[in-house]
């Protein structure tokens, strides 16, 4: 499995030890940067990650920033990306199994690098129920988009 994984500043720690350990448990990963924890706007990282799933260069991603909010909002302007912010395992796995979110996104100063790596390793080991989830799912997908 690929996944794309990009931060911020605020999120440039977690990025670089998150991207090793994906890594280290046999994913193929592809960073955006940001590169260092010089100052920069989530939004470019958070979009060029997410056009990596959408144009199907990777199958899930991985978000960082401060908080996880601004760069998952930004991700998800980008049609067919269901990016979750999560600040817990729960919330990883029914992101995957009722929303099949495609990219999860974590904060630096909300969790510990310890739980953000136990969200993602849940996001990307559960998988998505379908059933009576996949025709919501089909109506997020329906709506806006940015290209």
């Amino acid at each position: 499995m690929t996944i794309s994984i990009g931060s911020d500043h605020a999120g440039f720690l977690y990025k670089e030890a998150l991207k090793q350990m994906l890594v280290d448990d046999g994913y193929v990963v592809l960073d955006v940067g940001t590169y260092s924890a010089e100052s920069v706007d989530y939004p470019d990282y958070g979009v060029a990650a997410a056009h990596l799933v959408r144009d199907d260069h990777a199958d899930r991603g991985v978000l960082i920033c401060g908080s996880g909010i601004g760069i998952s909002i930004a991700a998800n302007k980008v049609r067919g990306v269901r990016a979750a912010n999560c600040t817990s395992v729960e919330m990883a796995q029914l992101s995957r199994m009722h929303n099949d979110a495609n990219m999860v996104a974590v904060g630096q100063r909300i969790v510990s690098l310890e739980l953000a790596q136990d969200i993602v390793r849940a996001f990307m080991t559960t998988e998505f129920e379908g059933g009576r989830h996949s025709g919501r799912v089909d109506k997020i997908d329906a709506l806006g988009d940015l290209e």
